[in-house]
């Protein structure tokens, strides 16, 4: 091994000499760098023997290097008293260099006397990477690793994944701060707190390798060495070492830098097995919300795998979701494996709260939608649509809190008592969302029955016909609304809404009432009637829900032109 000791006695530097820190001329170097920017640090291993020209060496002493040597006569014409303290003060040699050397000329100067040192590093390296590639072939999993690679470092070590929640941990005997006294160790819970995960880059040029973060408990500052596990540029995750043993030297960093590598296949591949598992299960639901199973016995089956009750009653809840963030993201595969994990934290969050609703419910995610089969034992009494619709208005809170920049539409199909009928919630759900779409709602929910008139007309009716019979009915108003820039029809749609009372329909349109007043007569006088008549009233309420349904199209028709 090479160590400062063996460079002060390097013919090719005559004329280097230690000034401080003989304490620590024992030490070993793992290789020869430059410093002179002080944001360089995180880039930093043990053992580097650094050189410089004097613009650092506060910080160096605390990332357990081998030694600093000084080039003289470049901004120090002696070497400082207060550095010459602090390398005392630490162990840290503190080198001068003669100014006839440059730095290239002593960096290769170092580094062919310690060849010989790297084939032996080389040769371990490569045996530890056999013995953690094996692990993974034999499906040892992040937990086997974890294990191995706390035993070799001799630190506990935390798998996190790429949101920071738990993954795994290993802890050791001798770990003189317990992982359990300062960090949450829940699986798929967040382990740090969020000052902490602030302080890491975000993006991934700027830790390609590991960085050195403190984590501060009540009475103690513990030494983090944080590793993203990452491949093609995304990170899967995050190896933290809990540096509380001993300090890294430069083995460890070779040995955490190839458990990163497998620890992201193992990432892929648990991820791969999971995609699988998840397309059976996706091809038995697309079979049972398309109606295709028609045998009792298979469908029996098929339940008792898929973990549903076949003599429970459904219904379906089916969300929208569309990520607008994600938008502009031009790398696909990064994009699918975000919507997803997205998708994933939404389903957690409704699994979460499935206790809020008196059922049992089942999710799958596919198509950018998260679809929910909400069950109950047939005894019991249906679920109402106000019970159905606030469970999903609780949802839909609690999804737009966790996820601000991603929109949600929820459409709820009816209840059905047998399950073999559940793909026709399943379709109203989708039939109720369609409708949202078309009326351009956002951030809303809709039961099917919500929208049973619209339903009705644009099912049974076509297009022609419906204009036909609104221009019949309220085309007056229209024409008068386009010509006049009056807002006649939407006035005339809210004050059926609340029911015809007058100030129910000002204080919901911010109006005064004597305003809505002199806009209701307006309209009898356009309309010529006194909004009286039964046949009238349901005529006009069908021609506002055409209206609705018709939305930009009728400003294309003729009549509006």
């Amino acid at each position: 091994m090479l160590t400062i000791k063996d460079i002060l006695e390097i013919k090719a530097l005559e004329g280097i000499k230690i000034v401080a820190g003989e304490q620590g001329i024992h030490n070993e170097i793992a290789l020869v760098n430059i410093i002179e920017n002080p944001d360089a640090f995180d880039w930093l291993t043990p053992n580097e023997l650094l050189l410089t020209t004097g613009y650092i060496i506060q910080e160096i002493s605390k990332i357990n290097c081998a030694g600093l040597v000084i080039k003289m006569r470049r901004y120090l014409q002696k070497t400082p008293q207060n550095m010459i303290d602090i390398a005392n003060q630490h162990g840290l040699p503190l080198l001068e260099l003669p100014y006839n050397y440059t730095l290239s000329k002593v960096i290769s100067i170092i580094n062919e006397k310690a060849c010989g040192r790297y084939d032996l590093l080389n040769r371990k390296s490569l045996d530890m990477h056999n013995t953690l590639f094996k692990v993974a072939l034999e499906g040892g999993g992040i937990e086997s690793i974890s294990s191995k690679l706390a035993e070799t470092i001799n630190n506990p070590i935390i798998f996190l994944d790429n949101d920071w929640n738990l993954l795994h941990y290993t802890d050791l005997d001798t770990n003189p701060v317990p992982l359990a006294y300062g960090i949450n160790l829940k699986k798929n819970r967040p382990t740090f707190s969020k000052d902490f995960i602030d302080t890491i880059p975000n993006d991934l040029n700027e830790m390609q390798k590991s960085i050195t973060r403190i984590y501060q408990l009540e009475d103690l500052a513990v030494t983090c060495r944080i590793l993203p596990v990452a491949v093609a540029n995304y990170i899967y995750g995050y190896i933290v070492i809990w540096q509380t043993v001993r300090d890294l030297n430069e083995f460890d960093f070779i040995v955490l830098e190839q458990a990163s590598t497998i620890v992201a296949l193992e990432r892929i591949k648990q991820k791969e097995i999971e995609g699988v598992r998840l397309k059976i299960k996706q091809e038995f639901f697309d079979d049972l919300l398309t109606g295709k199973i028609t045998s009792l016995e298979t469908l029996q089956t098929l339940c008792d795998l898929h973990g549903l009750k076949i003599n429970h009653k459904y219904y379906c809840i089916v969300i929208s979701i569309s990520h607008e963030n994600l938008q502009n993201q031009h790398d696909l595969i990064s994009r699918k494996y975000e919507t997803d994990n997205i998708a994933k934290k939404c389903m957690n969050l409704i699994y979460e709260h499935s206790s809020t609703i008196n059922g049992e419910i089942t999710c799958l995610y596919r198509n950018n939608q998260i679809i929910i089969l909400v069950g109950q034992q047939d005894d019991k009494q249906d679920f109402t649509i106000n019970e159905t619709k606030q469970y999903a208005e609780n949802i839909l809170q609690l999804l737009v809190q966790q996820h601000t920049q991603t929109s949600f539409l929820i459409g709820i199909g009816k209840e059905y008592k047998h399950i073999r009928f559940v793909h026709k919630s399943f379709a109203e759900a989708h039939e109720a969302l369609r409708l949202m779409h078309r009326f351009e709602e956002r951030g809303a929910v809709a039961h099917y029955a919500d929208h049973s008139i619209y339903h009705f007309l644009d099912s049974n009716i076509n297009e022609v016909q419906l204009k036909d019979f609104f221009l019949e009915s309220l085309g007056s108003v229209f024409e008068h609304d386009l010509l006049h820039g009056t807002s006649y029809l939407l006035t005339l749609e809210n004050y059926f809404i609340n029911h015809m009372n007058i100030s129910e329909t000002a204080k919901e349109m911010f109006i005064h009432r004597n305003t809505l007043i002199y806009r209701i007569e307006k309209i009898k006088e356009i309309l010529k009637t006194d909004l009286k008549s039964y046949e009238e009233l349901l005529q006009i309420q069908l021609a506002l829900r055409i209206y609705r349904l018709l939305g930009k199209s009728l400003y294309h028709d003729e009549f509006a032109d």
